[in-house]
């Protein structure tokens, strides 16, 4: 089987995976900030670093298990949507990751210490350390991207589901003869009135 066949799979595996990285990363440590007054240091989560984390994350993971689901059509446009997705987080976990932002600090600062303001606010840093989260989410971003990529090269060639019923349906119409209860449950199951 090729790959544009097995697409299907590959391309949901790869959307779950990322999801799934992005949902675990979000309720991780993704920054330490140093006090300057020298107390306890302040442990920032993913999901209060970037508040879209978790959100855009389980949509990731929602589109993953719908694209097993549907049509060429909706197939593009989930990819288009994944891939979109992908770019943003991406490029909002490059900027956590490597100019550690007081923005995305600030709001558990305050939370923590009772100040507010950005100028007491960055009075109160010392110094803003990323841990190793960022940059495994950032590895699941770049998974979601290659795979909504793939997804959009192959949709168009992927296995169809549902065959097997189809056959089964057509193969039921050919046959002439009585009917019995059981060929009238899977007639009302396939939506047509046994009794006509």
């Amino acid at each position: 089987m090729s790959v544009a066949q097995r697409g299907r799979s590959l391309s949901a595996v790869g959307l779950l995976l990322a999801g799934g990285i992005g949902i675990i990363s979000s309720t991780q440590t993704w920054l330490t900030v140093t006090r300057a007054d020298a107390a306890e240091p302040i442990l920032v989560p993913g999901a209060d670093a970037m508040a879209l984390l978790a959100p855009l994350s389980l949509a990731i993971l929602a589109i993953g298990a719908a694209l097993t689901l549907v049509g060429v059509v909706l197939r593009y446009v989930f990819a288009a949507l994944a891939l979109i997705g992908g770019g943003l987080l991406t490029w909002w976990t490059a900027q956590i990751l490597f100019t550690s932002p007081v923005s995305a600090v600030a709001p558990t600062v305050t939370e923590t210490t009772g100040l507010a303001g950005s100028a007491t606010v960055t009075g109160m840093i010392a110094a803003i350390e990323p841990s190793a989260w960022p940059a495994i989410a950032l590895i699941g971003w770049v998974i979601l991207i290659v795979t909504s990529i793939f997804t959009l090269l192959t949709a168009r060639r992927w296995k169809r589901s549902g065959r097997r019923f189809q056959r089964d349906a057509a193969s039921h119409e050919e046959n002439e003869g009585p009917v019995d209860a059981i060929d009238s449950w899977d007639d009302l199951s396939r939506g047509s009135d046994p009794t006509r």
